[in-house]
């Protein structure tokens, strides 16, 4: 006997191909079918995933525009006793995707959520990179303005575990130069495109090398693109081992920002990391 069977008053949070059709499961097939009400983040896109699989099942739209105007509808639905499946355009829902709202006010009200696993592109790039893959932090779309975008990665400047980015396709040569101007060019990388399509592509090398590899071949500035970025060495290196006997002197003898200014110049890690770090030994001190 199915869930839906046993249990009408339903979210289901299903997970689509995120290029090839043979990946989809058969539970998500026989979710899509028997539930109520199908919510997609693009009607469009998704009504040809569910043409192909012979689906019929009512579609709505729900993405990040009218999600909070939506919510309030399906919950109502569910109440009800009729189950709804959530799908994005490709992956599994909720990951940089619309879904939270309704699947919080869906946990308010007691309502089951059950999710249907599939594809998602940050898992499978991860899985094929070669990178330490025990620890790691899924950072989503970086800004898209480059002020926004170097701080966002400078505040991951010295982030031990494995960096996991979506990074669209118009953005990727300045993002891959930003990365390099945070990083360093030396930091082992990733870029993982077209997932699962006839264009899949995986390629490692370090981030210079990555950067001047996409800016020479214009087929890796199309598609979907995942990049992965080693994460910094641990607290061993040169450069922390400069710091932890630099920054408690400075400390002491001097301000807070100018420490931090000071031993950012010495050791080349970001000031404002190193400011959170002063401000702390500064705290300790008292």
């Amino acid at each position: 006997m199915s869930n839906l069977t046993q249990n009408p008053a339903t979210l289901f949070l299903v997970a689509t191909p995120i290029g090839n059709l043979g990946d989809i499961s058969s539970r998500a097939l026989e979710t899509l079918k028997s539930v109520d009400l199908i919510a997609a983040e693009d009607t469009r896109h998704s009504r040809r995933l569910l043409q192909h699989f012979v689906i019929n099942t009512r579609l709505i739209a729900c993405h990040e525009h009218n999600e909070e105007q939506q919510t309030p509808a399906m919950i109502e639905c569910l109440l009800k006793g009729q189950s709804i499946a959530l799908i994005s355009d490709a992956g599994t829902p909720l990951v940089s995707d619309p879904g939270y709202r309704l699947v919080q006010a869906a946990i308010e009200q007691n309502i089951r959520v059950v999710p249907v696993p599939g594809p998602c592109a940050a898992i499978v790039a991860l899985s094929a990179s070669g990178l330490p893959t025990d620890r790691f932090v899924f950072e989503g779309f970086p800004p898209a303005r480059q002020g926004a975008r170097l701080n966002y990665l400078q505040a991951l400047q010295l982030e031990q575990r494995t960096l996991v980015f979506y990074v669209s396709c118009h953005r990727i040569t300045a993002t891959l130069e930003d990365m390099v101007s945070v990083f360093g060019g030396g930091r082992q990388a990733v870029l993982a495109r077209e997932l699962t399509k006839t264009f899949e592509t995986i390629h490692k090398a370090a981030l210079s090398e990555l950067k001047q590899w996409v800016e020479t071949d214009e087929n890796q500035r199309k598609g979907e693109i995942v990049v992965l970025v080693e994460g910094a060495p641990e607290q061993g290196d040169d450069k922390q081992q400069l710091l932890n006997k630099l920054l408690p002197v400075l400390v002491d003898e001097l301000p807070v920002k100018q420490a931090a200014k000071i031993a950012s110049k010495v050791t080349g890690l970001h000031k404002n990391d190193l400011y959170r770090l002063a401000l702390g030994l500064k705290q300790e001190n008292k």
